[in-house]
């Protein structure tokens, strides 16, 4: 009987029964490969059951893997170059501020008719003068509420009327300012584009519309004038305007009264020194940031002085009882708001005359 791995034709011939048991598993006779069934499918058959032999590559595929990235290259440059040149052509442009200015000033002495009246003490003068109704130092120097304008935000309007009215405090109360001490207080608001002129101002001042150091800081000169009151009466009002997408203005226009003295002798009588003085501060995004300020104009008014008074360096009062060398053309009262002047050019030369109601008229002595 034929076992169950036998050939179908029986063990061939001359194949020991089981000698070679190992090798049946791998070597087959004739016999053997002849019974083996073989199937072959039809043409119908391969193409619905059986995957296709030739696979569809996609086009990006073929592309060798070089040229891919040549290709990406390509693309990146020319998204680039599209996004400059929109940019070029785009109409809407960053707005951009002003150029920096130089500041312009305008001194205008104002001549008394008569002598400068004087008293005992600075109370009293301020009490009969037009200053009574005027506040005492900073409580003068108000704001004005702080409302948004197209392209800048309430806090940057606010932030400009804050710079304006510190720069106020400091160029025109500051009692080591007003005596001809330091300025560095005042110099640390400026913007660094007007930092030269400030120095050459200092350095070597002229009465030209460029250099005056009293278009920057009201001073006097200790070695004539101290301060016989530190409390110094003011008034005045800022407006707050944008003059361009990208700047802020600012008109600071105060009057200031100050108690004087000789600083000189035996102690005499005080006296009443003016200053009206209108400041055009202009500020743009960069200023607002590092709390700078520009200045484009200053125009002082300032009196009892002589018209011939260099007052480029230093304010030069008249005191009590003394009078001025020449008349000024025509009346000016420094207390009369909107009276305010432009500094157009050189200063040198003009002269006004300081109206009578603007100077006081202290009680009789006794």
């Amino acid at each position: 009987m034929k076992g169950p791995g036998d050939p179908p034709e029986g063990t061939p011939e001359g194949a020991p029964g089981g000698g070679e048991e190992e090798y049946r598993s791998v070597v087959f006779d004739e016999s053997f490969v002849r019974a083996a069934r073989l199937q072959e499918f039809s043409a119908r058959e391969r193409m619905d059951d059986h995957a296709p032999a030739v696979r569809t590559r996609h086009a990006w595929a073929r592309v060798s893997a070089s040229r891919q990235v040549l290709l990406l290259v390509i693309l990146i440059a020319l998204a680039f170059g599209t996004a400059v040149y929109m940019g070029l052509r785009h109409p809407y442009k960053d707005a951009r501020p002003p150029a920096a200015e130089a500041l312009r000033t305008m001194l205008v002495p104002l001549a008394p008719h008569d002598a400068v009246p004087g008293a005992g003490s600075a109370r009293d003068l301020f009490d009969h003068s037009p200053a009574a109704q005027f506040r005492d130092g900073v409580e003068g120097i108000n704001l004005p509420a702080a409302r948004r304008t197209q392209n800048f935000s309430e806090s940057l309007v606010m932030a400009a009327l804050a710079t304006a009215k510190e720069y106020t405090v400091k160029s025109a109360l500051d009692p080591h300012a007003l005596t001809g001490g330091a300025q560095r207080n005042v110099r640390l608001l400026l913007a660094p584009s007007q930092l030269d002129q400030f120095d050459r101002s200092f350095a070597h001042p002229a009465d030209d519309g460029r250099d005056a150091a009293t278009g920057w800081i009201i001073r006097f000169d200790p070695a004539q004038v101290t301060l016989a009151d530190r409390l110094i009466r003011t008034q005045g009002t800022f407006t707050v305007t944008e003059a361009s997408p990208a700047a802020l203005e600012v008109v600071a226009d105060h009057t200031f009264v100050y108690a004087l003295r000789a600083a000189k002798g035996q102690p005499q009588d005080v006296s009443l020194f003016t200053v009206r003085r209108t400041v055009h501060f202009r500020f743009d995004r960069d200023d607002l940031q590092e709390h700078h300020v520009q200045l484009l104009q200053s125009s002082v008014q300032a009196g009892p002085a002589s018209c011939s008074a260099d007052d480029a360096l230093y304010l030069r009062p008249l005191l009590a009882g003394q009078r001025a060398s020449a008349d000024g053309p025509a009346d000016t009262d420094p207390y009369a708001s909107g009276t305010g002047t432009g500094a157009e050019g050189p200063s040198a030369g003009l002269c006004g005359t300081l109206a009578p109601g603007a100077q006081p008229s202290p009680p009789a002595k006794h």
